[in-house]
């Protein structure tokens, strides 16, 4: 592997200021983004966020360069997206696609700058593109945050960079078709109370996936369907979900682990019953400790 295709990765020791190569790359060896550990000075660095991928172009020169692959390729027929999505997947034009910068948004607002840990996982970001993009798409970061990008390293874009390990790329529709209906529940009261849990969670105030309880709760938006038939099940029986909530358990010592609360009220008597889950979220993928049951106030 070459010298200029590993200069968007980092490892333990070197971590790039800029995700497109050596062309104004620095080191940052301090960062510690790389520790996977469960210390708490690396906890909060950890990224579990739900939003969108867009590429960019980092200077004229890249978009240039495009420009010319564009004319010598077949686009006829094409819209723009379209022939972005055929020119940066083929394998002759990964230099582009490594040149670009990886924008991730979260709520329309531009909040990482993404670069993976691996080079070959730089096909994980040509494959969150689409060639019909919907505004259901959705796209879920895992990584760690490492330096401020410098002002160069994407058109004066000035983002945190997130070393990321994994990418989940997928639209809403079929993730709540993936999601198992119960036996007993209608289908499409399964459907819309799905769809109003997955958009009450996305539109969480100030969720760019950092803090250690929204990426509890965007763990289980995208990993853990039993809250959706909790949901669907409240709905059949005259409830409302009323609030989703955080707090850190009383489990909490040695692992950072993090209580998601969900208040249902009934819309008759107006009584609220709250079920919880426990998520550890210690490292960087988090995960269940405690199935959903039965939350009693304290």
């Amino acid at each position: 592997m070459s010298q200029h295709d590993a200069g968007i990765t980092a490892d333990a020791s070197t971590r790039p200021a800029s995700p497109n190569g050596p062309e104004g790359t620095t080191t940052c060896s301090a960062c510690g983004v790389a520790n996977r550990g469960t210390s708490a000075q690396h906890a909060s660095e950890f990224v579990y966020a739900i939003g969108r991928i867009e590429p960019r172009f980092p200077r004229q020169s890249v978009e240039k360069e495009y420009a010319q692959v564009v004319a010598r390729s077949e686009t006829k027929g094409l819209t723009d997206r379209q022939a972005r999505h055929k020119i940066l997947s083929q394998p002759e034009n990964r230099y582009l696609a490594r040149l670009m910068c990886w924008i991730f948004t979260v709520e329309g607002l531009e909040t990482y700058l993404l670069a993976p840990r691996d080079p070959t996982d730089l096909n994980l970001l040509v494959e969150s593109l689409r060639a019909d993009p919907s505004t259901t798409d959705v796209d879920v970061v895992i990584g760690a945050t490492g330096p401020i990008a410098s002002p160069d390293a994407c058109n004066g874009l000035e983002l945190p960079i997130v070393i990321f390990d994994q990418i989940y790329s997928f639209d809403v529709d079929a993730l709540l078709q993936s999601i198992p209906k119960p036996k007993e529940m209608g289908s499409e009261i399964f459907k819309r109370a799905s769809a109003e849990l997955l958009e009450k969670v996305m539109q969480l105030a100030d969720n760019n996936g950092s803090a250690d309880r929204h990426r509890a709760i965007n763990y289980l938006t995208v990993r853990y369907p039993v809250i959706y038939a909790k949901v669907a099940d409240a709905i059949a029986k005259n409830c409302s979900l009323r609030s989703v909530d955080t707090v850190p358990s009383r489990l909490s010592g040695a692992r950072k682990i993090v209580d998601v609360i969900f208040s249902f009220v009934d819309r008759g008597t107006d009584v609220t019953e709250k079920c919880f889950v426990r998520i550890d979220v210690s490292d960087e993928f988090p995960f269940l400790v405690t199935k959903l049951s039965q939350y009693y106030d304290r």
